[in-house]
């Protein structure tokens, strides 16, 4: 799905559980029929002829591709099928497609937390966002029935948290914000609320969209986010005001041309 295209739809290549596209490269995550739960990972040229297919074990959750189609993202569902549930755990691997090196789960990357090293058998990280520079990214990690936004380091190979709360992180095509959704409350029915985060000040506020969103937004310029919800996609602006939009019914996973 693409915002910006007439209509909101560009037809064409597979079909898709979650999708991403950024320069040349484009990614699809499909499920696959059957029991245990399975996955194909399609890496797509920009024609979204198929270049690459790596089978998985779980459940499509999350996909990013980083500004220059190098670095590709994806999260799966090893267990659990929503973030909402409390008994969930999720595997998110990295693929470099520059080297052809894949990370098939970022869970044992070094990762500092409060200060210190931090090693717990509960660690689970999802909704991955690269910077421009293909080498730091920014996800959630949960341990200890907490969220924490971490910033990683892929040349390091290390992983630090920056602050509690925030889950699906997505960097502002300027590299100074991040949307995220916030959990504020803790019923199962709609517990998030996006909000914008301002890396250098560290100040954040919520959006106008009111709903409860399970998604990872994208911006489509340094002004607007588009998400999904209710089986359609919707904008709205980033700095607070406005009130949401929809851009296309039965669709998911925006994606914007750059």
């Amino acid at each position: 799905m693409d915002p910006s295209a007439p209509g909101g739809r560009v037809v064409g290549g597979p079909s898709c559980d979650r999708f991403h596209a950024a320069g040349p490269t484009a990614l699809c995550l499909q499920r696959r029929p059957g029991v245990p739960a399975r996955s194909y990972v399609l890496v797509l040229d920009r024609r979204l002829r198929e270049v690459r297919r790596i089978g998985l074990p779980g459940i499509p959750s999350r996909a990013r591709v980083s500004a220059s189609g190098n670095m590709l993202a994806w999260t799966m569902f090893a267990t659990g099928d929503s973030y909402a549930r409390s008994s969930f755990s999720t595997r998110t691997s990295i693929l470099d497609l520059r080297t052809g090196y894949l990370v098939k789960n970022i869970e044992q990357i070094p990762l500092t937390l409060g200060g210190r090293r931090y090693h717990a058998p509960d660690v689970n990280y999802w909704g991955v966002s690269f910077a421009a520079d293909d080498n730091r990214f920014y996800a959630t990690v949960s341990t200890g029935g907490r969220t924490h936004l971490v910033e990683g380091d892929m040349r390091n190979w290390s992983a630090k948290a920056l602050r509690e709360n925030v889950e699906c992180p997505s960097l502002s095509p300027d590299g100074t914000r991040l949307a995220f959704k916030k959990r504020v409350s803790d019923g199962p029915g709609e517990p998030w609320r996006l909000h914008v985060y301002e890396l250098g000040t560290g100040r954040e506020h919520a959006v106008a969209e009111r709903r409860g969103i399970d998604d990872q937004a994208l911006w489509t310029d340094r002004s607007t986010l588009a998400y999904g919800y209710g089986g359609a996609v919707w904008s709205v602006p980033a700095d607070g005001t406005g009130t949401p939009r929809r851009l296309a019914s039965g669709a998911s996973s925006p994606a914007a041309p750059h």
